[in-house]
């Protein structure tokens, strides 16, 4: 018989266990933002989770691991939902990007995520192996499904012939640029973020320039 001292071990005690890695790295990120990657010490980051140092080397072998943990828990899905929905979509391709970008914007406008490319943009420099990881498991995989789209767009009439490598540079660009100017530089819009009406004015002005002539107006 299983005396009420020994229930910890069961079902409740299994879900705080694999909620663990997520305090970890919530916590991280907090200290990362607040002191930077270099000053952070695995100690502080066990103490701002409330659990040991062992176990934070248990799920992060490393404190670059903890930071490679964070792009892949706060990044990789917006890139995998992304390609997800270009495979999925057919039709105009701007109405696609249209949606990619948005989608983008609302998540960027998640604290909790937003916060991940001033931590990035800080330490991608002198922490190559996170620029490598960064460019393999989402770069490497999304820029070739945007150049492909922007292909079909011209292909099909939608877009006006352009270069399509460079122009993923001017459709991402902007977005990148709003980021560092605000969580790097600290020059933010008077209204603040305003993360929707940027993206509104940025397709605004990305299909004005982009959309071959006749092309049907998509709003």
């Amino acid at each position: 018989m299983v005396s009420e001292r020994a229930k910890p071990s069961g079902p409740k005690f299994r879900r705080r266990s694999e909620a663990r890695p997520d305090e970890v790295l919530d916590a991280a990120l907090e200290l990362f933002v607040e002191k930077g990657f270099a000053a952070t010490r695995v100690e502080d980051i066990a103490t701002r989770a409330g659990v040991s140092k062992g176990t934070v080397y248990l799920y992060f072998p490393s404190k670059e691991a903890v930071l490679e943990g964070l792009v892949r828990r706060g990044v990789l899905p917006v890139a995998n939902s992304v390609i997800e929905q270009f495979a999925k979509v057919s039709g105009d391709p701007r109405l696609i990007l249209a949606g990619a970008i948005r989608m983008l914007g609302n998540r960027l406008s998640d604290p909790m995520i937003g916060a991940i490319p001033k931590v990035v943009l800080r330490e991608v420099v002198s922490f190559p192996q996170l620029a490598e990881m960064y460019r393999r498991e989402v770069l490497d995989r999304t820029i070739p499904v945007l150049v492909s789209l922007i292909e079909r767009g011209i292909a099909e009439g939608y877009m006006r012939p352009v270069d399509p490598e460079l122009t993923v540079r001017s459709i991402v660009g902007p977005l990148v640029i709003h980021v560092v100017l605000a969580q790097v530089f600290g020059i933010v819009p008077k209204g603040g973020m305003e993360i929707e009406a940027l993206i509104d004015n940025h397709l605004s002005v990305l299909f004005g320039g982009l959309s071959a002539p006749g092309a049907p107006d998509i709003g």
